[in-house]
């Protein structure tokens, strides 16, 4: 490949990076409106969580949709990459705007309609970016390229969750800590209109649709797609439900954590830091994994992975600081960052190896967190997770189509509609903080809310155990996947 061929590929992937930013900017503002919602609509737990489920169901609804579709007429092939993906995000731009009216009108299940529609526009706008991004360069740097984009979706959920902070509740000294619905209107218009910009620049943006090869040159030995023929599928459909489940729940009840009096009582206009924290320990994760997309020599590279996440975290302190919040119980985090980046040199470039590392890792950090004694400490080891889910979506993707031929595709949008998993696991983790309102003495001397984090702690163990199990699938169907990209390393 010529090097004016890489530069052209480089001008295509920023342009489709600017979309995994936004879904990330829109990812963080749902945990800003959970505690939100939950105050102004006097919501239980688990009621609050329908925020996420709205939010990821859309994903499901979305994807079964493309399925659907797809059956009768390749919808990619047909209207091509760009125009599906300004698709996608023109529906989203719709659902921030309803966001005014379900505001005029004090209604809460407007609100999920209104989020439910951002999540359907996404719903498409994933279909078509994953591969798209995977596809722009040298396949063996293709998940690197996905763990890459991630890292500037984490970008935007990090910033997200500090920009509508302030947005809702100020900053520095004139903070509210009383909220209104109608303070939510102004940050939904704007994000619409941005949705349409964005929209707009796609369809004239230089991104050239994927060639059509791969589809004529592979002959797989099943005329007909069957599910159950790809153990690795059907096990990577249930990684990437409870990953991305996983992902959304630690987040999502953290603001029900942090208000309990055992862990200080940590109000709504309080919340933001952490949040930021929490999506910035994916970002540094990702920023982490992305260094292996550019070609550089082994030292440089082994630098570059402990220059980039202390940049990533000095841009999360950095933010916060421009928010005016107070961040210096954050400055002990950099322990949890050193010990990410050590299990990251073990997982090497082997998917497996590295989704198997990191699933016993973050189930570690889950037990931590629920058997320290110091709540100050402990929060750490749950938001910690984010640092060790940081990348597992391209591990467990890219385990999960081995070997999936021209069925690819197919298996991409059933993967897609596995994101249903941050709409259900959610509300499991939330409905175990409910039992606090009835047993208020909690269970093994700790709180209901503070005990839910075994559901997290349980989908460790599962991502664990499909990095452990899937290359032996794969080995069995002669399939050598030692040296993948998929790790994000």
């Amino acid at each position: 490949m010529s090097s004016e061929n890489v530069q052209t590929k480089w001008g295509q992937f920023i342009s489709l990076i600017i979309v995994f930013f936004f879904w990330g900017f829109v990812g963080s503002a749902n945990d800003i409106l959970i505690p939100v919602f939950k105050k102004v609509f006097t919501l239980s737990q688990v009621q609050s969580q329908l925020v996420a489920w709205a939010f990821y169901a859309a994903y499901f609804v979305g994807s079964m949709i493309f399925f659907l579709v797809s059956l009768k007429m390749d919808v990619l092939q047909k209207f091509g990459y760009k125009k599906t993906l300004s698709a996608g995000l023109i529906l989203s731009a719709v659902g921030s705007f309803l966001f005014v009216p379900a505001a005029t009108m004090e209604s809460f299940p407007f609100f999920l309609t209104a989020l439910f529609t951002v999540g359907l526009g996404f719903s498409i706008q994933q279909i078509v970016a994953n591969p798209l991004a995977i596809k722009m360069g040298s396949p063996q740097t293709g998940a690197h390229r996905l763990t890459l984009a991630g890292g500037i979706n984490s970008f935007g959920t990090t910033i997200g969750a500090i920009l509508l902070g302030i947005a809702l509740f100020g900053m520095g000294d004139n903070k509210n800590t009383s909220l209104s619905l109608e303070d939510i209107k102004l940050p939904f218009i704007i994000l619409g209109l941005a949705f349409i910009v964005v929209a707009i620049f796609m369809n004239f943006s230089k991104i050239e649709d994927p060639a059509k090869e791969e589809e004529e040159v592979v002959k797989v030995a099943h005329e007909k797609f069957n599910i159950s023929d790809y153990p690795q599928l059907y096990l990577g459909m249930l990684g990437i439900f409870i990953y991305v489940g996983t992902e959304v729940t630690i987040i999502s009840n953290l603001p029900a954590l942090l208000h309990t009096a055992e862990f200080g009582n940590i109000l709504e206009d309080a919340i933001a830091p952490f949040i930021a924290l929490y999506w910035g320990s994916l970002m540094i994760g990702r920023w982490n994994g992305g260094v292996n997309v550019f070609n550089t020599s082994t030292l440089v590279n082994t630098a570059l992975k402990f220059i980039v996440p202390a940049i990533a975290f000095g841009v999360i302190i950095g933010a916060n600081i421009f928010a005016a919040h107070d961040v210096s119980s954050f400055y002990i985090y950099p322990i949890w960052i050193l010990l990410f980046i050590a299990v990251s040199f073990v997982g090497g470039k082997n998917a497996g190896k590295t989704l198997m590392l990191f699933g016993i890792s973050g189930l570690l950090m889950m037990v931590a967190g629920l058997i320290c004694p110091d709540p100050s400490i402990a929060k750490f080891f749950f938001i910690s997770g984010g640092l060790f889910l940081s990348i597992m979506w391209p591990s467990i993707f890219d385990l999960a189509i081995a070997g999936l031929g021209k069925n690819t595709g197919k298996a991409s949008s059933f993967l897609i509609m596995m994101i249903l998993g941050g709409g259900v696991i959610p509300l499991i983790q939330g409905s175990i903080c409910d039992i606090d309102l009835t047993s208020p003495e909690g269970i093994f001397g700790i709180t209901w809310t503070h005990f839910s984090y075994i559901v997290p702690l349980l989908g460790f163990a599962y991502l664990g155990f499909y990095g452990y199990y899937c290359p032996k699938i794969l080995k069995r169907q002669g399939i050598n996947h030692t040296q993948s990209g998929g790790g994000g390393h």
